[in-house]
This record gives C-alpha cells, sequence and structure tokens, in this order.
C-alpha cells in the first residue's frame, strides 16, 4: 500500500505532467486524485483540451513513485499514448484537487467508446434496498455513456447530453467524494434527478405501472416495439414469435441478413448456438458486440430471425435498461437496428417516431438525447481471433480494433 515518505530532510520538488490518449471519461482524475491524496502531495488535475494535465508537488521520492504508478496504476478503460514530465518550482501546495477543465485550444483529445455496465452498478440496479434499484441510467466512473453523449471537449458534464439534468443532493454528495466511485462520474443520476423512461403504446402514452414490465408484455403478446438504447433505436421482437419476427421483416424490407438476438447471459446464448470459448469471450467482451455464431438445430428461433441461414447474430445485454428488458421478457429477443432497410439508424426522438411508426406497436424512449448516432458493432470469429465485421458501439471513435476481452 503507497504511503507517504516520513523522512523531512528529503528535498520538495515540482513536476508537470502531461497524458495524452484516453484519459478522459473513464475515471482518470478521479484516480489521480486519490493516487496523491495517498501519496501525501499537492497540486491539482484537470482536463483540458489535449487530455490530462497535471502539476504535484512534495518529496521527491513519492513524487517519483506518483509518476511511475500513473502508468502502471492507470484505470482499465484509459489508453495512455504520451506521458511528458517536466521540472517546476514547487509552491508548497500542501492538499491535492480537481479543478475545472480548460477549454482553450485546439480539440486534439479522443472521447472514450461508450462501456457497457460494470457488475457494480448491476448489483446496485438488482438490490432492492439500494436507492438506485431497477432505475435504467445507473453508472459510474467505470461505464455507461460516453461517446454517443459527448457534445465537446474537454470532458465534462456540461459538455455531454446529461447537461440538462441538474445533480440532485445525494448525486451531487457521491459526485464530489472522492472515496466514491461515483467521484466525478459525469453521467451520474438517479431516480430523482436523472433521465427518465417514456413509453407510447398504440399512438398512446402509458402513464400507469411499470414501463419495462409493460413493454415486455406488450412484446410477449407479439407486438414489435421500437426500444431507444445507447446510440439510437432499436427495434425489438420476442425471436421465438414467428409471426411477430417475420412482421418486423417485412416492415424492415429486410429480405435474408440474419437479425442480431439480445440473450440474457451466456448459459442462454449456448442454448441457441455451438459457441467455441472464443465466441464466448467476444460476447462477453467489454464492449458487447454483436457475435455472429453457428445456431443449434434445436435453437428455439423462429425461422424469420436468420432465413435458410446458419449464422445467428447474439449479444449480451450492455446497458441497465437491456438488463431489465431481458429479466422482463423472459426470452432471446430481437434487437435490430432502429431503422427500414439501407436508412442510417434512428436516433432523435422525433425523427424515430416519424420514420418507425410503420414498423414499430409501440415506443420505449427516454429523455437523455442521443448526440452521436451508433449502431452495434458485429464481430465474428475466425482462427481463434475476434475480427471486425462493424466497428462502431463499445470501440467507435478508435481508430484501431482492439480485439476482445471480458468486461
Amino acid at each position: 500500500m503507497l504511503a507517504p515518505s516520513v523522512d523531512a530532510s528529503v528535498a520538495r520538488v515540482g513536476r508537470r505532467v502531461r497524458i495524452e490518449g484516453i484519459v478522459q471519461g473513464v475515471g482518470f482524475r478521479p484516480f489521480v486524485h486519490r493516487l496523491a491524496t495517498r501519496l501525501g502531495l499537492g497540486g491539482f488535475v484537470t482536463n483540458d483540451t489535449h487530455g490530462v494535465l497535471i502539476e504535484v508537488e512534495g518529496p521527491e521520492p513519492d513524487v517519483a513513485r506518483f509518476v511511475a504508478h500513473l502508468e502502471s496504476d492507470a484505470p482499465s478503460l484509459a489508453a495512455l499514448t504520451r506521458v511528458s514530465v517536466t521540472p517546476i518550482a514547487a509552491r508548497g501546495r500542501a492538499r491535492f484537487v480537481i479543478v475545472a477543465s480548460r477549454g482553450d485550444g485546439e480539440r486534439a483529445v479522443p472521447v472514450p467508446p461508450d462501456v457497457a455496465t460494470c457488475a457494480d452498478c448491476l448489483r446496485e440496479l438488482f438490490d432492492p434496498s439500494d436507492r438506485r434499484h431497477l432505475y435504467p441510467f445507473i453508472t459510474c466512473t467505470a461505464c455507461g455513456p460516453r461517446f454517443t453523449i459527448v457534445r465537446d471537449v474537454p470532458y465534462d458534464r456540461a459538455r455531454t447530453t446529461m447537461a440538462g439534468f441538474a445533480m440532485c443532493a445525494a448525486c451531487a454528495q457521491e459526485y464530489g467524494d472522492p472515496a466514491d466511485r461515483r467521484f466525478h462520474a459525469e453521467a451520474i443520476a438517479c431516480p430523482g434527478c436523472g433521465p427518465r423512461l417514456r413509453l407510447v403504446a398504440h399512438g398512446r402514452e402509458v402513464t400507469a405501472g411499470d414501463v419495462v414490465a409493460t413493454t415486455a408484455a406488450l412484446l410477449q403478446a407479439g407486438a414489435v416495439v421500437a426500444v431507444k438504447g445507447l446510440g439510437g433505436y432499436h427495434l425489438a421482437a420476442v425471436a421465438d414469435r414467428e409471426a411477430a419476427v417475420a412482421r418486423l421483416r417485412a416492415k424492415k424490407h429486410r429480405e435474408d441478413k440474419p437479425f442480431a438476438v439480445m440473450v440474457p447471459h451466456l448459459a442462454a446464448a449456448r442454448g441457441l448456438a455451438d459457441l467455441s470459448p472464443e465466441d464466448e469471450d467476444a460476447l462477453a467482451s467489454g464492449p458487447r458486440p454483436i457475435v455472429l455464431v453457428h445456431r443449434r438445430a434445436d435453437a428455439r428461433l423462429a425461422d424469420a430471425v436468420a432465413p435458410a441461414n446458419r449464422s445467428v447474430g447474439l449479444m449480451l445485454p450492455y446497458t441497465p435498461l437491456h438488463h431489465l428488458l431481458c429479466r422482463a421478457v423472459g426470452a432471446p429477443f430481437v434487437l435490430t437496428s432502429g431503422n427500414v432497410s439501407d436508412e442510417p439508424i434512428a436516433h432523435r426522438d422525433d425523427d424515430a417516431f416519424a420514420r418507425l411508426a410503420g414498423v414499430a406497436d409501440a415506443f420505449l424512449a427516454h429523455d437523455r438525447p442521443i448526440h452521436v448516432r451508433t449502431d452495434d458493432s458485429v464481430v465474428r470469429v475466425l482462427r481463434g481471433r475476434a475480427v471486425p465485421v462493424r466497428r462502431a458501439r463499445g470501440f467507435a471513435p478508435m481508430s484501431q480494433w482492439t480485439g476482445a476481452r471480458r468486461g
């Protein structure tokens, strides 16, 4: 465990550290704050248009340890491309703080990809005693929307589509607590202050009851539902309902390309497809892509899911809303792009309601705007490696394919 030096005779030094790469929206500033505080160092950390800027001072051995641990212990979502260290004069700063971001200069910092819901948030999501129990927008510094909600950099709440949601006192306390995993989590929200779901069924707003449970009942009854996700709308239908899936295929004008199917967990995926260990790794990887796999002959899937095709695209839930839907529906369901073939995926509410009105019987929407339209990523395992078919949600805007890693 890191601890500050106790030798008062050790010279006090200062360093300015510039870090570039994917270091915004990944919990890097809270990590820097905790590291500096544990070592008893003074200074500050801030986001700017190039990445993260740090000024730190203290006993020389502790400052050296601080700089070394910046790279070795960086958050798992970070990808450092450059670290530069410049000596500066020590100014006698005893405390280390996070200061307001600096927005001047040319924008050169990469925006992080959207991240699937983490295990800690999932535990809270299904914990009846937690204040975010069953809240479909639960998130922390380790997970949640990033690329699809960012309007500008540096990455701060005011520059995202969360800007319109004022934090309640409880969220503000978590946001400002260095010991909390939501310390400076820009998408922080709760049922009292965050985004909310909206269900419109057969042209009428549903205002009573649990909208997720109502949506599940509609799907189980054979409806096609447009569901607003991270990067746009999807069209959903229970995957073993032949009439619903065939109607969805006809209305989308999609002739024979397999539909993607969402399953709640790997055990359900094994019931639909013959999976290799590499297929399972790709399904459970952090980006949660659609994985093209060989369907089982006895798979309970409507023929219209993948007509005359041995392949099917499977994916695991990657947002809290998807986890809630999987539990409520109780069966795999088609989750395909919210569009008619050859059109872009709908991501703005008014456009989705207009363009998908002839396809969907109901709309499960929410009031968090999507700034960047992003479809689901698709991979296929070839010769033991996951290779991209479509690089999008979970990887974009990264320019390189990084492969599959369990999240």
